[in-house]
């Protein structure tokens, strides 16, 4: 069973919307299996080379107080007689195998790949390496053409809570751009979960073209961090050729 908990937040994901202010989000809510933006279904160190400031700005949202960690175990044991919580447990945990994965406290998120979406365009797929840093420029967009970032992973061990995506874009040693979206809550499951970001549309015109610098994280409530990436990427005037 696929489920998002809660309400998810979600902002542009590589950062090329000229009218918001830096750092801003737009919050919408997030259910398993939707057809809308930013829908759940089963099935996206080293410093960045261009940055010039603290890359880790604090987030100043405030955080929910969840209560202790609990291993899947212990949860499905807990108020057995309390109806309501037992469905809403059998709603989260699904078909979860609780003896296989009850006794294990900490959650683990592995993303499994990456890819540009594009319409009228092959996904451009990008590897991830093991180091969190591909070498060289990673891809190129063409400036003024929409695509939206699409990504799977796979849960294991607990549930974990509040997964979120964050990216920050710099150019010529500026930063240009800093996003963050809310993916949800997820229990573990052999099948694979895929997420896909909001369409936006890359900036176009002499100044837009060039080399830009990011930084993408995945991390959780608790500001684990499943995967950094440190890489660099171009607009051109044309796709590159595939």
């Amino acid at each position: 069973m696929s489920l998002a908990v809660g309400v998810a937040s979600s902002s542009k994901g590589m950062g090329f919307d000229e009218n918001k202010a830096e750092g801003s989000e737009t919050n919408k809510g997030n259910e398993s299996g939707g057809d809308n933006e930013g829908s759940i279904s089963r099935k996206m160190s080293e410093a960045s080379l261009y940055t010039t400031e603290d890359e880790d700005d604090e987030d100043t949202e405030t955080k929910i107080q969840l209560g202790p960690q609990c291993t899947l175990k212990e949860l499905s044991e807990k108020d057995k007689d309390d109806e309501s919580l037992r469905r809403w447990k059998e709603q989260l945990l699904g078909s979860v195998d609780v003896e296989s994965v009850g006794e294990t406290l900490d959650p683990e998120v592995k993303i499994l790949d990456l890819a540009i979406v594009s319409p009228g365009r092959d996904d451009i797929l990008l590897p991830i390496p093991d180091d969190g840093n591909p070498q060289g420029s990673w891809f190129t967009l063409k400036e003024g053409s929409p695509y939206r970032l699409k990504f799977t992973f796979r849960v294991s061990n607990n549930i974990v809570s509040g997964l979120k995506y964050k990216n920050t874009v710099w150019k010529t040693g500026l930063k240009v751009d800093s996003t963050k979206e809310m993916i949800g809550t997820f229990s573990p499951q052999p099948e694979a979960y895929t997420h896909e970001m909001p369409e936006e549309t890359t900036p176009s015109g002499m100044f837009a073209r060039g080399s830009y610098s990011a930084k993408t994280q995945f991390l959780d409530d608790d500001n684990k961090c499943y995967l950094e990436l440190n890489y660099t990427f171009e607009i051109k005037k044309d796709w590159q050729s595939q």
